[in-house]
């Protein structure tokens, strides 16, 4: 294989441009693709096999899974949701929430890195989506741009103007002012933004979420809820009490002792015991049961949930001797170890309490189930389980709690200060919480996308490609000895280009690394004021908007959004095209060149 080291540049280029064909015609899945290219290469002796692997040991891949492992565990024991639901309380509609959303997310990332931002904000912007019947797809990659953008705003922000930061200061250069990042950034913010909630919009896909279209889980269901003794609510009217407008959720009747009220008119008066009949599809039901909202399920189904191993459905199969009796006939919750929260029957309104309702065969059960259910319903004929929706969330002691905080305090504080890295600090993080009980083996099984990992540590194999075979290099060089011709400019304007398609392809630290050389001797060879050209590399090496690979906040909401590679290309091309040229007039205006 020797015998093709003389074309190893050629080889590369022309297989990047078989590989960004093959992703946006979707030959092959994008894992595999990146696995047959990088294995290729390590045939040829382009890469080494431990360059092929190094992925596996890399910091930063490790660093993406150990955030997701991390949010994931604050999901499911603490009530991130609903902080951040009163913090978005007032956005009522898709754009209002993007205005909100990607603003504060990214006057936000100026300050604290954006990566760790993104993690904690996918699960909640996806399951704002849901909730508001909006595609994840729509809300995802605006969430990871706006951090990107706002990123720029500091040295800080992201890791990019760090690893340039040092290498200006390794190089005993002029350094970059507080100034330098933050008039640009906050003019790229604000375009940025403004560009991905309204003109955006319509470049993004729509598509439906994946465990939609598996689980089918837009049937409606109908659920059963009771006014307690002690809730606000009482005294107060419907409308009062925001029942009317709930998402994706509606007040269907109203039941006080024997007078039954539909429809319930906003100005109707709860009292203590009314029971409130709600229709909605099934992420809304569990939210209407989850929510602290003054309302309980019926006494028995409450205290049932309290020893709850889940949550899910299963349906009433025609031989089933249950069909024909009402809920309350079936002695349900004793015999199965589940509690029925909410029915679902295609093409009827169900207005009854729940315990009247008469079971009839293809009927849907919402159940909240105990530890002995599924035993019992693999031993029975009368339910077949169609899927768990929920696991439970583990209870966490008030000192569990306050040992978390401290844990978070100490780590966030370490990585202001500077004393340890973003990745000790997660592995920190990530140790604590397994000693705490809040993060379990499973939950690293069930967390971990592999499709992913292969795309991830293959990516950076093809980077290492293009750095080994000099291919990145000379492509560099060549564009900017070529378009340098035309001036000042046009050195900025090629510099720029340059590292926006190697910080694509490759990571932000090692486009810095390759194109921070060539802007150091043209600032010495044509008396070119260095920051006007540090400057451009770090916006430039930012600017990872045409791929899923080129940053880490897009690899995070890639599988989340259900995405694919050409959902980037085509939003990132036209927001690339605009942050460039931006970046570009600012650069040559605000320095004079």
């Amino acid at each position: 294989m020797n015998l093709l080291q003389p074309y190893h540049q050629e080889i590369v280029l022309i297989s990047i441009v078989f590989l960004i064909y093959g992703l946006y015609k979707e030959l092959v899945k994008p894992a595999i693709l990146f696995l047959y290219i990088s294995v290729f290469y390590t045939i040829i002796g382009i890469i080494t096999t431990k360059e092929l692997v190094a992925g596996f040991a890399n910091e930063q891949i490790i660093s993406i899974f150990l955030l997701i492992f991390i949010t994931s565990s604050l999901r499911h024991h603490f009530p991130v949701e609903l902080w951040l639901d009163k913090l978005y309380r007032k956005a009522k509609t898709k754009t209002a929430f993007l205005w909100q959303m990607m603003m504060s997310i990214s006057l936000l990332s100026s300050v604290v890195n954006n990566t760790p931002l993104v993690a904690v904000m996918t699960p909640y912007v996806h399951s704002w989506g849901k909730r508001n019947h909006v595609a994840p797809s729509k809300l995802l990659i605006p969430l990871s741009f706006a951090t990107i953008l706002g990123g720029m705003m500091s040295v800080i922000g992201t890791s990019t103007n760090l690893v340039l930061d040092g290498f200006i200061r390794q190089n005993h250069a002029t350094p970059l002012k507080f100034t330098d990042f933050l008039y640009l950034g906050a003019l790229l913010t604000v375009c940025g933004v403004a560009f991905l909630a309204t003109i955006g919009q319509k470049l993004l896909p729509n598509h439906p979420d994946a465990l939609d279209t598996i689980k089918n889980q837009t049937r409606e269901y109908v659920v059963e809820t009771v006014v307690q003794p002690h809730s606000k609510l009482i005294g107060k009217s419907i409308a009062q009490a925001n029942l009317r407008n709930l998402r994706g959720v509606f007040l269907a009747e109203l039941l006080r002792g024997n007078t039954r009220i539909s429809p319930v008119s906003p100005e109707e008066v709860l009292q203590p015991h009314d029971i409130l009949i709600f229709a909605g599809n099934t992420e809304t039901i569990i939210d209407l049961i989850n929510e602290d909202n003054g309302l309980e399920l019926p006494t028995k189904t409450s205290a049932h949930l309290k020893n709850a191993d889940g949550i899910c459905e299963a349906v009433v199969p025609a031989n089933s001797s249950l069909t024909g009796k009402t809920v309350k006939e079936t002695n349900f919750r004793k015999r199965f170890d589940a509690a029925i929260l909410a029915i679902h029957r295609n093409g009827e309104k169900l207005k009854e309490k729940i315990g009247q309702i008469r079971l009839m065969p293809g009927d849907l059960l919402l159940l909240t189930i105990g530890k002995n259910f599924k035993a019992n319903a693999a031993a029975s004929q009368d339910i077949y389980v169609v899927n768990q929706l929920e696991t439970p969330k583990k209870q966490v002691n008030l000192l569990k709690s306050r040992i978390t905080l401290l844990l978070f305090a100490i780590v966030i504080g370490c990585l202001i200060s500077g004393s340890i890295s973003l990745f000790k600090g997660l592995l920190l993080l990530t140790a604590g919480l397994f000693a705490l009980g809040l993060l379990q083996i499973e939950d690293l099984k069930r967390e971990t996308d592999f499709n992913l990992v292969i795309i991830l540590v293959c990516a950076l194999a093809v980077g290492t490609a293009l750095v080994n075979s000099g291919a990145a290099q000379n492509v560099a060089s060549f564009v900017i000895t070529q378009i340098g011709k035309f001036g000042t400019k046009g050195i900025v304007i090629a510099l720029f280009v340059v590292t926006v398609l190697l910080t694509s392809f490759i990571t932000n630290a090692a486009a810095v690394s390759i194109v921070f050389p060539i802007a150091q001797a043209l600032s010495n060879d044509l008396q070119i004021q260095s920051p006007a050209l540090y400057v451009t590399i770090a916006y430039a090496a930012s600017a990872a908007f045409l791929t899923p690979v080129g940053y880490q906040t897009n690899l995070i909401i890639y599988g989340p959004g259900g995405y694919e590679f050409k959902d980037f290309f085509r939003i990132g091309i036209p927001f690339t095209l605009l942050y460039t040229t931006i970046s570009v007039a600012f650069i040559i205006f605000y320095y004079g060149l």
